[in-house]
């Protein structure tokens, strides 16, 4: 399941690391958007491992969109949910992601003049 929400960066946690019971190292950061809806939600977000350098260069109050997947696992009877973020764009500020920047004159290539380019 992959899925993606906007919003604006509200905090950056810090880094935690530990070992597995296999013996691996991890590492992990989480961040906490504020979505862009109606009614805002605040969703913490969970980067492992090499999916922290995702963070590099942003902070908190910059607008992003982050595409996560969503996964549950079970110990000892009970459920957790981790929502793990796999790609985070930069949003820039006032332009939306869905309509194409619009055309300037100095877009359109110049006339051929008289001479006439066309084959037939």
């Amino acid at each position: 399941m992959s899925l993606e929400v906007k919003g604006k960066i509200n905090q950056i946690l810090d880094v935690n690391s530990g070992v597995s019971k296999a013996g691996k190292e991890w590492k992990k950061r989480e961040f906490v958007l504020e979505t862009d809806d109606q009614f805002p939600k605040q969703v913490c977000f969970t980067l492992f491992n090499d999916k922290i350098s995702l963070l590099e260069g942003l902070n908190s109050g910059e607008d992003v969109n982050v595409s996560f997947s969503v996964e549950s696992r079970e110990f000892n009877g009970r459920w957790y949910h981790n929502i793990n973020a796999w790609r985070i764009d930069r949003l820039t500020p006032g332009a939306s992601q869905d309509v194409p920047p619009e055309f300037s004159p100095d877009d359109i290539p110049p006339e051929a003049g008289d001479k006439d380019d066309l084959p037939f």
